[in-house]
Formats: structure tokens, C-alpha cells, sequence
């Protein structure tokens, strides 16, 4: 399996499963670096003063969120830590809805799920579940001290949690100010059936390994041909890699029914909660896709 970047829990009950968080896609683009042309050394950003043109040392710099033009507040490390998300290492699903409900404008960055520390069962009873009622999991998450909206989705044998832009970012269909002449279009038959029978002679089968990027692969060509040519410039480079933090828990199978039952214990009594703040969320996504 691909390096997990991510380790914790799918919650919602009383139930709990381990899933390990493996990024769906991969940047394969190309990558150009900075380098000085006198030494072959790598050149990185300065910190400059947009007024005078100096360089900032780090020590002078504060972080500001501007309230007015030209007028900032100024916030300290210590308040901004404060503000962030508490990292619980879960996937804390609050609520399912049908998937046709979740606008693609809303459809952010893909992950793989893949079960974790003896979850396979349970993982695949909730995926089971998901494809036979077509429903997503709406749940939160918190990733690098951000909170997510998230939605896990069933496909195929596995499962995936698509991060969502939340509402508040996503524009409205209005922005784009559609004239009567598209939205109330009138269109002649003739017309429209020679747009169908185009589509219907340019229809093919989704077929991802012809798919490519043509200007990666003119740059990556270049890039062997002069390296052949011995081309090729020594740069030293610091390599670094951050220690990921992981989650013990405990896969507790027979939480389930008890989930179900929903009346003893305290804790499901409690999971309403996130629903309810969620649910102007909720709206909003729905009046998106209008």
C-alpha cells in the first residue's frame, strides 16, 4: 500500500474505524527550481519589505488580517494557535445525504481510505452500506491544524473521502450574470439534433492512459536528451520529511448495535450537536446546486 499521510478513525455511533489516509492523486508536473547561474546554488524567497525593498529578518515579522484598506490587526502565534481546530483524529461523520446532493463546484481534493489495524470488516459494512442506500458520509476532519468538510464515499471495493470547499467559498451561478438568451434559450430542433449526432460520432470509452500532459512530456524529453549530452549541473539541496502523527484506536465491532439502539449511553445522544452546526452548510451546499 502507498504511504499513509494520515492515520486515525472513521467515527459515527459508537463505532470507530481504523483507516489509514492515502492520497488519491499526484503532481506531475514539472517542477522548475531556482538556481544561480554563477554557482549552480539553489535561490529561495526573500522576506522583502513591499515599501522599501529591504529584506525582513524573521524575527520582525508579524502576521495581520486586514479589517479595513491599509488597516490591519495585528495577531500573535499564541492567538492564532488558539483559534485552530482540536486534531482528534477522527473522521467524525455527522450526517448522510443522497450523493446527487453534493454540487461538483463544491468537489475539492480526492483521498483513498484504506482500512487500518484490523478494521476490514467494519470498513467494509459502512462501504456496503453507503453503496446499497446511495448515500455519502458528511463528516469533519482536521488535517495539519485545518478543518475540513468531508465527504466518504463508497467505490468499487474501497472507499474515498473528498474534501469539500465549504459553502461560504464556493460562488454562486449568479456571478456569471446569464443572459435570457442562455438561460431561456431557444432552441431549433434541427440544430439540436446535429449537436447530438456529433457528440454521438466523437463518443468514446474513458481511456486515462491516453490522456497527457503533451507539455511535461516535451520538457521531460529535452531533459533526458540534454542529460545524454552530459548537461548536467551538480546542485546541493536539504532534504527534510515531517514524522506524521498517528492514533491508537480500538476497532469496537459491537459498538454497532448498540449505535443503533441510540438510547443508552450518553455519547450518541451527544452527536446531534455537530449536525445542527452544520446544517446551514448543509443548506447552502443544496441552494448551490440550484
Amino acid at each position: 500500500m502507498a504511504r499513509a499521510i494520515w492515520k486515525g478513525a472513521i467515527s459515527f455511533g459508537l463505532v470507530h474505524i481504523p483507516v489509514a489516509l492515502v492520497s488519491a492523486t499526484s503532481s506531475q508536473g514539472v517542477d522548475f527550481d531556482w538556481l544561480d547561474s554563477r554557482s549552480m546554488e539553489p535561490v529561495g524567497y526573500k522576506r522583502v519589505n513591499k515599501v522599501t525593498g529591504k529584506e525582513v529578518t524573521k524575527e520582525h515579522i508579524v502576521k495581520g488580517v486586514q479589517y479595513e484598506k491599509g488597516r490591519y490587526v495585528v495577531l500573535s502565534e499564541e492567538e492564532i494557535k488558539s483559534a485552530h481546530p482540536l486534531s482528534t483524529q477522527t473522521i467524525d461523520i455527522f450526517a448522510f445525504v443522497d450523493s446527487e446532493q453534493i454540487p461538483l463546484q463544491n468537489i475539492d481534493t480526492p483521498y483513498y481510505l484504506a482500512p487500518d489495524k484490523r478494521g476490514g470488516k467494519v470498513y467494509a459494512l459502512l462501504r456496503e452500506t453507503l453503496s446499497k442506500t446511495n448515500k455519502v458520509a458528511l463528516a469533519h476532519v482536521v488535517l495539519h491544524t485545518r478543518q475540513h468538510l468531508a465527504a466518504l464515499m463508497p467505490l468499487e471495493s474501497a472507499m474515498v473521502l473528498v474534501m469539500l470547499r465549504w459553502p461560504a467559498e464556493v460562488r454562486s451561478l449568479d456571478t456569471l450574470e446569464l443572459g435570457s438568451d442562455v438561460t431561456s434559450a431557444k432552441l431549433v430542433k434541427g440544430e439540436l439534433d446535429m449537436a447530438k449526432r456529433l457528440v454521438e460520432d466523437m463518443s468514446a470509452e474513458w481511456s486515462p492512459e491516453d490522456y497527457r500532459d503533451s507539455f511535461e512530456d516535451k520538457i521531460m524529453a529535452l531533459v533526458e536528451k540534454k542529460a545524454h549530452e552530459g548537461k548536467i549541473e551538480d546542485v546541493e539541496t536539504a532534504t527534510g520529511e515531517e514524522e506524521r502523527k498517528t492514533a491508537d484506536v480500538i476497532d469496537l465491532t459491537e459498538l454497532l448495535k448498540r449505535s443503533l439502539g441510540g438510547k443508552a449511553g450518553s455519547k450518541p445522544a451527544a452527536k446531534p450537536k455537530p449536525a445542527s452546526k452544520s446544517t446551514p452548510a448543509k443548506k447552502a451546499t443544496k441552494r448551490s446546486s440550484g
